[in-house]
């Protein structure tokens, strides 16, 4: 059996068939599992890499049926049962043959088809995003406490998020912390809580997969930290030195602002389009392959398809409504498991079977939002839920989850954040605008937005995953 990918879904399906009569090889182009739903924390300087990664070899080496091979997957021949790697190390090219084969390669950023704005605005996807992103939030401030023209200093203290899902509101949350909490006193020339964080949707509320009234208390506590949400407002432009958006039916509005972060959409691994052309199952808007309702591709039952590079069928015409998070795939990577062991003992596998364990987001110190199996928390018992549920996924044993809680404990303790280092050298990349800035009102920050800025200030990894469609308009969560 090979599985590509060392994301929760393939590497929960390799764990699960430590027992099962079968050679299993994972392959990563990375050779380390990484806790998505921590990436934000390392990304705003709480964490450290290492705190929210484990390497593969240390934790398959106790699991004798299972090999890691540290290579990108460059094709899949399913009529050979044959995948085309390159070796990382060296570079070479080789096949790996396969009985069964599961493809959990995961997604990539989604600019919705403005690629350009991807230097101006980073994603969190990787390891090198979150320290990408910190060194922009870090450096921004020192600028700003360089910067001796008034505006020029509030284009440096103005950070726009873009998209609200978790990943979005857990970032403008830290955000506003950094700014009005773990850097208070540390700076001459500006006071860091001047800063103004925006955080940009267009849909009419904050994660929208959630409960409606868990999305009001969300905003409330947003606003209470600092935060202004800008809803119904659709981004148009960006470049190095600002945002441009389009509120409702309004006009198009800039915003000066240094530092913007992309959060509004994913698209899938490039290999989910390549298996539907050679298996003739269908893609949606965000190059997802759509899956049979045992997670094989239609015509090939030896091949399994998980995580954020597909959609569930239900048998019939439409899809399963499968959230994106590490739990669905973890469900995804133990059913694959189990169906492998049904089909070695002669039986036929089952269709997979979702079951909801619940959504969490946190927002801030003691602030957070979660509903699990119907219950709906909000406040400091949300926040509590938060940090046990991901205390107990996060991968690497009781070392690293004692090293995180102590963490956690100083920083809630001290207020302060132990890994706020800018380890590149220079400034930020921001390359020269390779498209034509639309036309737009003026000025440090352009009226609506500004009104609303004003009162909130008084492929191989997949993880706690905001799966969202790229073919909605550009700034829109799927």
């Amino acid at each position: 059996m090979v599985v590509i990918g060392g994301g929760f879904a393939g590497l929960q399906a390799v764990r699960e068939l430590r027992t099962a009569h079968a050679e299993v090889t994972l392959v990563d182009r990375r050779n380390f599992h990484l806790f998505q739903p921590l990436l934000y924390q390392v990304a705003t300087g709480s964490l450290s890499p290492g705190e929210i990664a484990q390497p593969l070899r240390g934790i398959l080496a106790r699991q004798r049926n299972a090999k890691v091979l540290l290579a990108e997957v460059l094709a899949i021949d399913l009529p050979r049962r044959r995948v085309r790697l390159r070796r990382q190390p060296d570079g070479e090219c080789g096949d790996l043959a396969y009985d069964s084969l599961v493809v959990a390669a995961g997604a990539a950023h989604s600019y919705f088809g403005h690629d350009p704005w991807a230097p101006h605005a980073p994603g969190l996807k990787t390891v090198e995003d979150a320290l990408e992103i910190r060194q922009r939030i870090l450096t921004a401030f020192e600028a700003a406490e360089l910067e001796t023209c008034p505006e020029r200093r509030r284009e440096w203290l103005t950070f726009t998020v873009v998209g609200d899902g978790p990943a979005g509101v857990e970032l403008a949350g830290q955000i506003a912390e950094i700014a009005r909490d773990t850097l208070r006193r540390e700076f001459r020339a500006i006071d860091p809580a001047e800063a103004v964080i925006l955080l940009v949707e267009a849909s009419d509320r904050v994660l929208t997969a959630y409960d409606p009234g868990l999305s009001v208390k969300a905003v409330e506590a947003l606003r209470r930290l600092g935060v202004t949400p800008l809803l119904n407002t659709r981004v148009v432009q960006v470049n190095g030195r600002s945002i441009y958006m389009k509120a409702g039916g309004g006009d198009v509005s800039e915003i000066a602002a240094r530092t913007v972060i992309w959060a509004a959409g994913v698209s899938a691994s490039r290999l989910a389009a390549a298996l539907a052309q050679a298996s003739g199952a269908a893609l949606d808007q965000a190059g997802r392959i759509t899956v049979k309702p045992d997670l094989t591709l239609p015509g090939f039952p030896e091949v399994s398809a998980v995580g954020d590079m597909v959609r569930v069928s239900d048998g019939a015409s439409a899809t399963l409504p499968i959230p994106g998070t590490a739990s669905a795939a973890m469900q995804e990577g133990h059913h694959v498991a189990q169906a492998l062991r049904l089909r070695l003992a002669g039986r036929a596998a089952k269709p997979f079977a979702y079951r909801d364990k619940g959504s969490l987001a946190t927002i801030g110190r003691k602030a957070a939002v979660a509903q699990i199996h119907g219950v709906k928390l909000t406040g400091f018992p949300a926040w509590l839920a938060w940090l046990i549920i991901h205390l107990h996924f996060l991968m690497g044993g009781l070392q690293n989850q004692f090293i995180v809680l102590v963490r956690w404990t100083v920083s809630f303790v001290t207020h302060g954040r132990s890994s706020r280092l800018i380890t590149a050298s220079g400034p930020p990349p921001r390359p020269a605008a390779t498209q034509a800035e639309p036309a737009a009102a003026t000025g440090a920050v352009a009226a609506t937005a500004g009104r609303q800025a004003g009162a909130g200030h008084g492929l191989m990894a997949a993880g706690e995953r905001d799966r969202r469609p790229a073919g909605r308009a550009a700034g829109r969560r799927g």
